[in-house]
């Protein structure tokens, strides 16, 4: 029997254009899926460098304007990997086109545009899904599961970083992701947006309010001489900017099931490369986790005997944990691009079977309305709530 096809167009060639692609391009090699996506079209700015990317990724066309693209009658998806300011004009076009729609993170780059993006979609009846890939590391899926069971106890505490060190040098140049009237904020909406997500997807709650501090230390840069420059093999110009986004953005939480919590996301961490770490502390014991080491986390059990308590390694990759019976035997890991195949796979599923997809548009404008309520916090010195 025949799988039923569903036609994607790609909006974005670059960094996520190629996790997504590989994505798209793997998943039916893991899983036994009753689907089959279709690489139909890469859409980009620049001609001779998307044209490229379609022949690099394996798309069967490529295209320049994403308007068009949305208007065609043979796409089902759109995908969005664009620069963030980009991501709810995108979005709200597609799903009025009546395509399924996954967008990376953010939603948006304000709150009242991520509130546009979440209605439209909530009246659509269309699929719809915001890219946290981190949901979908197995270790991330199977503590959240542990945390669901109780296995911990009651919550009390979830504390998290994110560190990077890849703009500590001054002479980085304004790339996009530190210019605030596209990329939306810096540090906080880029890596504390992560931890938001994840902080509601382990324990199942929403943030009661939040108190924070922001910080830019390195208030100008070179402007940028290759505009398409990312994060590596960019071009200084000799004229400076203004650097307009944070460099670190810290607070605290009360979350609505009465534990506290605390959220640090720097770039300025010298020799933290992608240092995304948290733990939870519950009354009978605490998990750690940390991407650099995505297939393992720590537990600790107070119901452990005596003598033998401590916090003890576990190895993610056992085939009764999410998503890893499609991949290896035990211990053999998986790897970063992974976590898109997985969020693809369910993606998908969510599509041919009629169901909702999570993380989707309601989760992306509930982590926004944290990051927002965060910057507004900042502004006031005072505790804010985070608006329904």
């Amino acid at each position: 029997m025949a799988k039923k096809q569903l036609n994607v167009a790609l909006i974005g060639y670059q960094f996520m254009g190629k996790a997504h692609s590989n994505a798209y391009r793997q998943v039916a090699r893991f899983f036994d899926i009753e689907v089959e996506p279709v690489l139909k079209v890469i859409c980009g700015r620049h001609e001779q460098k998307v044209r490229a990317a379609q022949e690099r990724f394996g798309w069967q066309e490529y295209a320049t304007n994403w308007e068009d693209v949305v208007a065609r009658n043979d796409i089902d998806i759109i995908d969005i990997g664009t620069p963030n300011n980009t991501h709810a004009q995108i979005a709200q076009a597609a799903l009025k086109a009546g395509k399924h729609v996954l967008c990376e993170k953010p939603l948006a780059t304000t709150l009242e545009d991520a509130r546009a993006s979440y209605e439209l979609a909530k009246k659509s009846g269309l699929v719809h899904g915001i890219c946290h890939n981190y949901r979908f590391v197995p270790a991330v899926a199977y503590i959240a599961q542990l945390v669901r069971e109780g296995r911990i106890g009651k919550v009390r505490h979830f504390r998290a970083t994110y560190l990077q060190d890849w703009i500590v040098d001054p002479n980085v140049p304004l790339v996009w992701r530190l210019d605030k009237s596209i990329a939306g904020s810096g540090s906080h909406g880029d890596l504390n947006g992560h931890l938001i997500d994840t902080a509601r997807f382990v324990m199942g709650t929403e943030f009661a309010e939040v108190i924070g501090l922001q910080e830019t230390f390195i208030k100008k840069r070179p402007l940028l001489a290759d505009t398409e420059g990312g994060l590596a093999g960019f071009k200084a110009a000799q004229d400076m900017g203004e650097v307009t986004v944070d460099d670190v953005t810290a607070f605290l939480a009360r979350l609505e099931n009465g534990a506290t919590a605390t959220f640090e996301a720097t770039r300025l961490a010298p020799g933290r490369k992608n240092y995304h770490r948290w733990e939870i502390n519950g009354e009978k014991g605490s998990i750690v986790f940390n991407q650099e080491r995505m297939n393992e986390f720590e537990i600790y059990l107070t119901d452990d005997p005596q003598g033998v308590q401590g916090f003890h390694l576990v190895q993610s990759t056992e085939s009764f944990m999410p998503y890893m019976s499609a991949y290896w035997p035990v211990a053999h890991i998986i790897g970063y691009e992974h976590t898109f195949i997985n969020l693809v796979h369910d993606f998908l599923l969510a599509i041919v079977r009629g169901t909702p997809f999570t993380p989707n548009f309601e989760d992306g404008y509930r982590n926004q309305a944290v990051l927002s309520a965060v910057e507004r916090s900042c502004e006031t010195r005072q505790w804010t709530k985070p608006e329904k």
